[in-house]
């Protein structure tokens, strides 16, 4: 199963905020942006700084995708 943080960003644009003045606004590093952009794993305590900024749910910002999904 893999994770796939597309609602996020699309949160990001929706609220006129740039990805770099995001990371600012979270504490969190431009590698753990690109970490997102690649969809690759962060950790909980980076999801919840995410969370808090945006007063948001964290199903608001990621899904989880299945691996039989992906072969269509």
């Amino acid at each position: 199963m893999k994770v796939c943080y597309n609602k996020f960003f699309k949160l990001l644009i929706d609220r006129g905020i740039r990805k770099m003045e995001f990371a600012k606004m979270a504490g969190i590093s431009q590698n753990t942006m690109a970490r997102l952009s690649r969809n690759q794993n962060v950790s909980l305590d980076v999801l919840g700084k995410i969370c808090c900024t945006l007063d948001c749910k964290i199903d608001d910002i990621l899904e989880f995708i299945s691996e039989d999904k992906e072969k269509w």
